[in-house]
């Protein structure tokens, strides 16, 4: 990632209720290539950038934690999708929680912890409406970009809405050991699942599934032959499949799919870095005989599911029901090489950045 210096530390005369000194200039990650396969370090830089003064209804946060997710592959490319393509030469954006520092609306208050989506930024200026406040006092800050954030609430909608989960039900879920599928065979068991299979990359992340994640069975991806890994774990077939790597694993979950099956497409990591078409699963018909549903589904048409998912998970991580792991990258300066870590696979649950100012 290169590193731009152009913007002077001016201070910008910003005022605010609190009495820390505020800042002048705040470090930034932009995209500054678009990428032409898999990204690399000098698809970005980190950049300073003049911190604006606060107009009325404003907030100025301190990011403390910046989420880091798959999905934001897909706008480095300049290509229609569900959200508008990263600009290039400007700031990345995605899900934060900070401290507000100083304000200017009367609902969100200094002092207060926020959730919102400026992150990729250290300060972070944004009005008071798309700023979240979040209960420390239930959970840590960083579990509202987790588990009670939009990578469990995409978990919980996934298998309530888009493909619920029955009394019974044999589950698939793929990317297991990732934000979403540490949540989701966990959730899945909540359901009423009898049997929660996933997948992951190596022994040590089948381990997790196996140790930490409450599956019943655990299938490698780098053994090969899916199909006869999923074939084994599920003799009679499964009910449910939770996609987040397209490719050989949903051909895997249409071979197993039993009749009346649900199928959730939230992810296809495994095409992500295609410089071509990316062909679709060659036995389609069978989904088709069997009755099957493949639905697409995006976390922003489930938005309205929060209030009932952090009351529920917020319990669950109380009592350590639920169970979690974040893999921490520290420094924005970093934010870059824990993206790339992201998409190639180097988490085990989420992936985060914790963000630390440092003096000028």
């Amino acid at each position: 990632m290169s590193t731009d210096r152009s913007v002077p530390p001016t201070h910008t005369g910003l005022t605010g209720t609190g009495p820390a000194p505020l800042p002048a200039v705040s470090r930034e990650v932009r995209l500054a290539a678009r990428p032409v396969g898999t990204p690399v370090p000098q698809d970005f830089e980190l950049a300073d950038a003049a911190v604006p003064a606060l107009a009325e209804g404003q907030v100025l946060v301190r990011n403390t934690w910046m989420s880091v997710d798959p999905y934001m592959r897909g706008r480095m490319d300049d290509a229609p999708s569900y959200m508008a393509p990263f600009a290039l030469g400007a700031a990345l954006e995605g899900s934060a929680v900070g401290e507000v520092v100083a304000s200017r609306s009367a609902s969100v208050p200094v002092g207060a912890t926020v959730s919102h989506f400026l992150g990729w930024r250290e300060y972070a200026v944004l009005d008071g409406a798309a700023a979240t406040v979040v209960d420390v006092s239930a959970a840590a800050p960083e579990d509202y970009l987790g588990a009670l954030g939009a990578t469990g609430l995409t978990a919980y909608a996934a298998l309530t809405r888009t493909a619920p989960v029955r009394e019974g039900d044999v589950v698939f879920v793929s990317a297991a050991a990732g934000a979403v599928g540490s949540i989701a065979g966990q959730v899945a068991r909540q359901l009423g699942a009898a049997r929660v299979i996933g997948s992951a990359r190596g022994p040590h992340k089948t381990k997790k599934l196996l140790d930490v994640f409450g599956y019943d069975a655990a299938l490698d991806r780098h053994r090969g032959d899916l199909s006869g890994q999923l074939e084994r774990a599920a003799p009679d077939g499964i009910d449910v499949y939770l996609d987040a790597v397209g490719g050989d694993h949903l051909r895997a979950a249409i071979a197993a799919i039993r009749p009346g099956g649900r199928i959730a497409m939230v992810g296809a990591i495994s095409g992500y870095d295609a410089t071509g078409p990316v062909p679709g699963p060659d036995n389609l018909f069978r989904a088709a005989a069997q009755e099957a549903t493949l639905r697409g589904m995006l976390v922003t048409s489930h938005l309205d599911l929060f209030p009932e998912w952090i009351a529920k998970a917020a319990g669950l991580l109380a009592d350590g029901t639920l169970r979690t792991e974040k893999t921490v990258v520290d420094g924005i300066e970093h934010a870059a090489d824990a993206l790339l870590g992201v998409l190639g696979g180097a988490n085990t649950g989420k992936m985060l950045v914790r963000l630390g100012i440092a003096a000028r």
